[in-house]
């Protein structure tokens, strides 16, 4: 075993953000709807579209019974938009009982799951077309058993006028009414479905159905996926993508003010990843072609989101991205012209947000915060304009950020404005950003307070460049938006989450540059995978915690105020694949020790004295297995396989996260201290 030398001056280097390490939050891999936001039901307001093809190739048809079926019977279902709830999602269900008990059922994502004792809120809205006696009943029904119900009492209008009374108007309007119940489910079930029969024959409307647990953190989150996000207090949360912002089109692209406002009203979006673009598994036609965005998790969610991931210790900073323009320049090649009207509108579109999140009650947006029920500003601070647009022939970054930040700081000028240098961490295109940011900021600097830089690279990139950043120009910060080792078999394997913290270490010594960084993508519903590997993997019953999160974890539990100097020892440790960084944070100090080796090695130090809590991660098994390629991945580059080779469930299944060992213990040290093969070590020094 390897014994090695550690003298610690002690001396501050720089100072560094406590709080770089962050979130990146995209609705990918049914991240948000069938994910972290609570609700239940599956294409709740009819509002479903098929998409389908592949870049620059798109059908989209609508497709609103998806999701929804006739239960056994003489029901008839049928979809209509006279009169709707709301104009922005205009579709509504009507539903004909020729007998008593007909209904109609939702399948939700994968089924539902449910938990005995636990209740759950349902609410819908109703319309009587002509049903005078009945009421509505709700089952949560598996193989024919009931598995919980309740008894809606339904309110119709109480006669049918005559034709004089309905030229004259002298009668009661059919209008839509809310109704709102509770069940209490009567066993664990996992698959059950959520039907909905009319006691009497009859006709009634309905629209925006919707079922969330009663332990749903703000009636929004679901609990076990809130809480494992709570334990990262992460310093940040970018929102809301990635490719999500930009769209297949600007037409179907993200705009944040159709998120916001009442929920009938919120105008629900296709998802982008519905088709293909991924990294898992292709057809022209995908299994999640249904994929929506129903924005029940929208702007204002995120921003209290930030809230919720607060403490006292650490603040959860709000990091809005903004479309300025541009399609997904992987999908298409639509822009606006800098020099149009259309343009202006996305200009104020941030304008607005920013309002939104920070303007007095008695302004246009802020007044709409408030009726939401929030009047106090959510305080944000930074924006980044675009996500990762690059110069091209079709696309102008330059004069786009330009009048961006322009706008913003003539209104705003304390928000801190962020620019991106594309999806590529090296190369052309990414030289000539650097150079414009650069550029600019030596004539303001105010133009750009960080640049993001987007990488998904082998784990052997990222241990041979950890020291990427030690020769950086200090004139402009960098944002680490989008990063990931991406293994052999595109998974989330020990090997590939230690080559991300031995990249963190090098981002923790150049803490005076890197100010804030996010892995992504963030979550991965197990079935429903457009993207591996990611940081939190689960499905309907389960949350999955991957080795990239307790890597995340460990770094931000075990951040540090300033970098102390090693005056260049961390360099010649490479040598033998040890990847160090020391921090202080107070009075403590913090070392960090990244064993890349498949040996333990010894580091003996003055500083490894005394009482000390030791955070370590490894492989659950002892020893991180080697990732190879299976039938998972198409090639060499990783790219996604067709489903005739492996489903998508199958794909999960291979790729999915090595078992890890994480622990925290109260150690007191004698000089010395043994890491071990393939492991991440934090020693805080008491």
């Amino acid at each position: 075993m390897k014994n090695h030398l550690l003298k610690v001056s002690g001396k501050d280097a720089h100072e560094i953000n406590r709080d770089m390490i962050g979130l990146f939050f995209e609705d990918i891999n049914f991240a948000a709807d069938g994910g972290l936001y609570a609700e239940l039901l599956e294409n709740r307001s009819f509002e479903a579209v098929l998409s389908k093809g592949v870049t620059r190739n798109y059908v989209f048809r609508e497709d609103s019974l998806y999701a929804w079926s006739l239960l056994p019977g003489d029901g008839v279902m049928e979809i209509s938009m006279n009169m709707s709830l709301s104009e922005k999602n205009p579709h509504y269900l009507r539903f004909t009982a020729k007998k008593a008990g007909d209904g109609f059922a939702n399948k939700a994502y994968d089924g539902l799951s449910l938990k005995k004792g636990m209740q759950y809120n349902i609410s819908f809205y109703a319309r009587e077309e002509y049903y005078q006696e009945g009421d509505i009943e709700i089952c949560l029904t598996k193989d024919g058993a009931c598995c919980g119900a309740v008894t809606v009492p339904f309110c119709p209008i109480k006669a049918e006028p005559d034709g004089y009374k309905v030229m004259v108007g002298d009668c009661e309007a059919k209008t839509w009414k809310k109704y709102e119940a509770v069940i209490t489910a009567s066993a664990d079930v996992n698959g059950a479905s959520f039907e909905v029969h009319l006691t009497k024959p009859g006709v009634v409307e309905f629209d925006l159905f919707s079922m969330i647990p009663e332990d749903a953190v703000a009636g929004t989150f679901r609990k076990d996926l809130f809480e494992a996000l709570f334990d990262l207090h992460p310093g940040f949360l970018r929102f809301p993508g990635g490719c999500i912002v930009e769209g297949t089109s600007l037409r179907l692209r993200y705009r944040w003010k159709d998120t916001v406002g009442p929920l009938p009203n919120r105008k629900i979006n296709t998802n982008l990843w519905a088709t293909q673009g991924g990294n898992t598994t292709y057809e022209w036609e995908m299994p999640d072609s249904h994929y929506m965005q129903s924005y029940g998790i929208g702007f204002y969610e995120y921003f209290v989101l930030c809230e919720l991931l607060s403490t006292a210790e650490r603040r959860c900073l709000p990091l809005p991205v903004l479309n300025i323009g541009v399609a997904c320049q992987f999908r298409s090649y639509e822009t606006v012209p800098v020099d149009s009207p259309e343009f202006e509108e996305y200009v104020q579109d941030a304008l607005d947000l920013i309002e939104f999140a920070n303007g007095p009650v008695t302004s246009k947006w802020g007044s709409l915060r408030a009726r939401m029920g929030h009047p106090e500003s959510f305080k944000l601070t930074m924006i980044a304009i675009g996500n990762e647009q690059w110069e091209s022939r079709h696309v102008d970054v330059a004069p786009r950020y330009i009048r961006f930040e322009k706008a913003i700081h003539e209104v705003y000028p304390d928000i801190r404005c962020l620019g991106t240098a594309g999806p590529f961490i090296n190369g052309e295109l990414y030289d000539k950003a650097w150079e414009f940011y650069r550029a600019e900021n030596r004539k303001n600097p105010d133009f750009s307070y960080a640049v993001d830089e987007h990488y998904y690279v082998a784990p052997q990139w990222l241990y041979d460049n950890v020291g990427f950043y030690d020769n950086y120009p200090r004139d402009t910060y960098v944002f680490a938006g989008e990063y990931a080792a991406h293994d052999a078999n595109q998974s989330n394997s020990v090997e590939a989450g230690l080559a991300e913290a031995a990249m963190i270490t090098g981002m923790e010594r150049n803490g005076d540059l890197v100010k804030l960084a996010s892995y992504a993508p963030l979550f991965n519903r197990i079935g429903h995978s457009h993207w591996t590997p990611d940081m939190i993997w689960f499905d309907a019953e389960q949350v999955v915690l991957t080795p990239s999160y307790y890597v995340q974890k460990i770094f931000s539990n075990y951040a540090g105020q300033a970098a102390l100097a090693l005056d260049g020892q961390e360099k010649a440790l490479r040598d033998d694949q040890l990847y160090i960084s020391l921090v202080r944070d107070g009075a403590s100090k913090i070392l960090k020790v990244v064993n890349g080796s498949t040996e333990e090695q010894a580091i003996s130090s003055e500083l490894l004295t005394g009482n000390a809590e030791i955070a370590t991660l490894r492989a659950a098994s002892g020893m991180a297995k080697v990732p190879v390629p299976t039938k998972a991945v198409a090639n060499e580059n990783n790219h996604a396989v067709p489903l005739s080779v492996v489903s998508n469930r199958e794909l999960c299944e291979l790729r999915g996260p090595e078992p890890t060992a994480y622990t925290v213990t109260e150690e007191a040290l004698n000089g010395s201290y043994v890491f071990p093969a393939k492991s991440l070590v934090a020693i805080k020094l008491k």
